[in-house]
């Protein structure tokens, strides 16, 4: 088993820095802001002698009673509870604060090594900076740059230098990454703690609480899944933060890197053109999908009936998706969405043997021919599948690329239908043949 090392500190101390150091990523979203970092970030150190799990926390506010910041708090002391060694990130500029010293009473009273870290050190007579940290009472202060990785991997060896070398772990089962999507405050974090069956991330009635893309690890039904909890997305005209840009940013590439994106929307708001904007990006990234329609609890039946027919009027284009009405918060419906996640990925996998899709090529091409194109009638021939997730097929023959996007649908559908390819987008190509004759004609 790694040990665990968390990242502890007040506000813009510069542990998201120290944490990216550390994984030697950029997962964790930086910049000269505080409170940016909320929920619990989880990592693989990639810096130091030995193996190690790296957790980057909230700035931390222990005296906070109520508010986002007593949740970020509560998160940061369920980190610390399950560290095997916390550094303590202090900022050498600005100096030793009360706020620190608060912090350090905390740690003071844990039974696990602490280490404090003092940041931003660069250009700075280190032993000076470091000195007025001693009175915190955690032992030597180590002075470092998590910008420019100086001591910084003295700091983890030496933090990690009690710890025997891990075993070799077990080679792990693949994992079906699943991607959680939607506007603002439809639930995403709140689906996430309930599935886990604890507040691994927070879930606050306030949009915008996650800002960031944190992965979570998990395991149902003997299958493993690594969710990823997304920041909400608003429209871009609404858009005016430089943070609130990167959170999108993060949000698109975790649905670029999913193999399946749940779509939440909140049947207790109007589905708006944003939720079908974001259903829009899902498809063209080809990604497969179900679509959640959350806080289905406590809604009488009118305003059901209504909302049933608002989703399948916005949402006409997502004909091979499958919709679940769900309450996150009482975990009603949660284990038909979870089916539906796993037929999704089947299909989008799916393997489709070439005699099989030409068959059923030739058969879509019996029961409707395609549209004659001024004197050219294109002639569908054969079939085979050019790729997964999504699932390509091309389609060769003569004078395919006179042929219009209804026809496409109606192929599309015709292989859908055949194939059972319910809740995967589908490609299809065209592969027109060169005619050998056609310069001899034109002569």
């Amino acid at each position: 088993m790694k040990p665990t090392l968390v990242l502890v500190g007040r506000p813009n101390v510069g542990k998201s820095t120290l944490f990216n150091r550390l994984t030697r990523s950029r997962d964790a979203i930086v910049a000269n802001q505080p409170g940016l970092t909320r929920d619990r970030h989880y990592g693989h150190g990639r810096l130091g002698r030995k193996p190690h799990l790296v957790v980057d926390t909230g700035g931390f506010e222990p005296l906070v009673k109520d508010g986002i910041l007593h949740e970020m708090a509560r998160q940061t002391e369920q980190a610390i509870a399950e560290a095997d060694a916390v550094v303590f990130v202090v900022d050498g500029r600005t100096g030793l604060t009360p706020h620190d010293k608060e912090i350090a009473n905390k740690l003071r009273r844990i039974d696990r090594p602490v280490l404090v870290a003092v940041n931003k050190t660069e250009g700075m007579n280190r032993g000076m900076v470091a000195a007025e940290f001693h009175e915190l009472g955690l032992g030597d202060p180590y002075a470092i740059s998590a910008t420019h990785g100086d001591g910084v991997r003295n700091l983890v060896d030496l933090a990690l230098d009690g710890f025997p070398e891990p075993e070799e772990e077990e080679e792990k089962q693949p994992s079906l990454k699943v991607a959680i999507v939607g506007r603002p405050n439809v639930g995403k974090s709140t689906l996430i703690n309930t599935l886990l069956g604890e507040e691994r991330v927070i879930a606050f009635d306030a949009p915008g609480t996650t800002r960031d893309s944190i992965e979570i690890d998990f395991e149902k039904n003997g299958r493993h899944y690594t969710l990823v909890d997304t920041a909400g997305m608003r429209k871009r005209g609404k858009v005016f933060e430089t943070i609130e840009k990167f959170s999108v940013i993060k949000t698109l590439q975790a649905i670029e890197d999913a193999q399946v994106v749940i779509l939440l929307i909140d049947a207790r708001q109007d589905v708006s053109d944003q939720d079908a904007h974001i259903a829009d990006f899902i498809v063209q990234s080809g990604r497969a999908l179900v679509v959640g329609v959350n806080k289905w609890d406590h809604l009488d039946p009118y305003v059901r009936e209504q909302t049933k027919g608002l989703v399948a009027r916005k949402f006409k284009f997502l004909d091979f998706a499958r919709f679940h009405y769900i309450s996150a918060l009482e975990n009603s419906g949660l284990e038909a969405l979870f089916k539906s996640v796993d037929a999704a990925y089947k299909a989008a996998m799916a393997k489709l043997p070439t005699p099989q899709l030409t068959r059923v090529l030739i058969d879509a091409v019996a029961r409707q021919t395609p549209p004659r194109h001024g004197v050219f009638r294109p002639k569908p021939r054969y079939a085979h599948q050019g790729g997964s997730n999504p699932p390509i097929i091309v389609v060769h023959g003569n004078a395919l690329d006179h042929i219009g996007d209804s026809y496409k649908r109606y192929l599309e559908h015709s292989f859908r239908e055949a194939f059972k390819l319910q809740g995967t987008p589908l490609r299809i190509q065209f592969n027109t043949s060169h005619n050998p004759y056609a310069d001899k004609a034109g002569k």
